[in-house]
């Protein structure tokens, strides 16, 4: 059964374990997700079951959508709700403080990820090792803000809308927020409203076609040549130049690249489904 669709995970629950879960609903052994989402998160997980799971690096996946709150006063090594060891009186900030530290966030930030995340090192998750009591030593990341906005102030607690670059950690940016407001403070609440295009919609089956990051291509050739998998001349399609596209035929999807060196098969044969 190939299915694309987005599900929205609950809270204080892992990614994969949200998947099982799914698994046994739609009653599939090959189910997969894109984006891992923290326990304590919550929201968009992109996820797709059959031959659907090979098309996650091909489909718009960016920029990615989330609204936080930062309790101020909240101390955590995980940065989060999850392990909160002190809370600290603040006091009450001036709206246009807090609108400033905002907008000086948009733009190219550099900064290092959260300890507690799946942030694989030497194979093992930084979370797994964190837990273990293990000495961590992260490399600094560049995530681009879009654009940041505050939501509601009820203090403590500070809500605020996102728009980042894929991969960004919010509860790294929520702490640079915290620092340039001069307190110190934890995530209480983080949902991923958007991944891209893709929004949390009952779970509804969505058509792979609209939502790839690459554009259409024509084989002018046979179309057997795909079918059966030979080689490809870059000189039988409509468009020669560098770069990747998608080809359908008859109801397959096929995935390929064209370089300087030749036409290469990124994915061939994803069988597609009639969608209305």
């Amino acid at each position: 059964m190939n299915r694309l669709f987005v599900t929205k995970k609950p809270i204080f629950i892992s990614s994969n374990s949200h998947i099982s879960r799914l698994r046994r609903k739609y009653r599939t052994k090959k189910m997969g997700y894109s984006g891992t989402l923290d326990p304590f998160a919550t929201g968009v997980l992109i996820t797709a079951t059959g031959q659907y799971t090979k098309l996650f690096r091909f489909l718009k996946k960016a920029p990615k959508e989330y609204k936080a709150t930062l309790w101020l006063g909240a101390i955590s090594p995980t940065l989060d709700i999850e392990k909160v060891s002190q809370i600290e009186e603040i006091e009450e900030l001036e709206l246009d403080s807090i609108k400033k530290a905002l907008e000086s966030l948009i733009g190219d930030i550099e900064y290092l990820p959260p300890k507690y995340s799946a942030k694989k090192i030497a194979g093992k998750r930084a979370c797994d090792l964190a837990r273990e009591g293990k000495s961590i030593e992260l490399k600094s990341i560049k995530s681009t803000i879009y654009d940041i906005e505050l939501l509601n102030y009820s203090h403590p607690f500070l809500h605020f809308r996102v728009v980042v670059s894929e991969g960004s950690y919010i509860r790294s940016i929520a702490q640079i927020l915290a620092d340039r407001l001069g307190v110190v403070g934890s995530l209480s609440s983080l949902e991923r409203v958007r991944e891209g295009e893709f929004i949390y919609e009952d779970e509804m089956e969505l058509n792979p076609i609209q939502y790839l990051n690459c554009p259409p291509n024509r084989y002018l050739g046979d179309q057997e040549d795909i079918i059966l998998g030979r080689k490809l001349s870059k000189d039988s399609f409509e468009i020669q130049d560098n770069g990747i596209y998608y080809l359908l035929t008859k109801n397959y999807l096929s995935i390929i690249e064209i370089a300087d060196d030749g036409v290469k098969y990124l994915l061939n044969l994803i069988e597609l489904k009639e969608h209305s």
